[in-house]
């Protein structure tokens, strides 16, 4: 499975999605915020948009999870799933507008293993990862009884 970051990914994105959400006032039915701020912040929202194609893509694997440069084909880092404990969700201010988050993969002693920022539907995708340790897990467990038969 492929994903790719939203705009929330960025501090800038970030920002303009903290800034649209800053007014609960609405004006037949439209966020008074996206009136005042959308047609300013539109220009440097579009360019952030495209600018993810500089960016990176995260990719599940039935053995890790892994960043890979959005345009070549340059693997900048990987996790074992075997190495993965838990799956955790942080949503950043400004995310919310994007309806993304950042995931964080988790050691059994707690450590970061890997932080994957502003995914799109983050719960679905987190969900996807630990379906995927989990049966990496039951994969590892079924072949260590297969060897101790031999």
């Amino acid at each position: 499975m492929t994903e790719f970051p939203s705009v929330g990914a960025s501090s800038a994105g970030r920002l303009i999605g903290r800034l649209m959400g800053s007014m609960r006032v609405r004006i037949l039915g439209i966020p008074l915020s996206y009136l005042l701020f959308g047609p300013l912040v539109a220009p440097v929202a579009a360019l952030l948009f495209f600018g993810r194609l500089l960016g990176s893509r995260y990719i599940l694997t039935n053995r890790s999870v892994q960043v890979w440069s959005s345009l070549g084909s340059q693997r900048t880092a990987s996790v074992d799933l075997s190495e993965v404990d838990s799956v955790v969700i942080d949503e950043l201010p400004g995310q919310a507008f994007y309806r993304a988050a950042d995931i964080r993969l988790k050691s059994a002693a707690g450590q970061t293993l890997l932080r994957l920022s502003g995914v799109a539907d983050a719960s679905a995708f987190c969900n996807v990862i630990q379906r995927a340790v989990q049966a990496r897990r039951m994969v590892q467990s079924s072949l260590a009884v297969i060897n101790a038969r031999r």
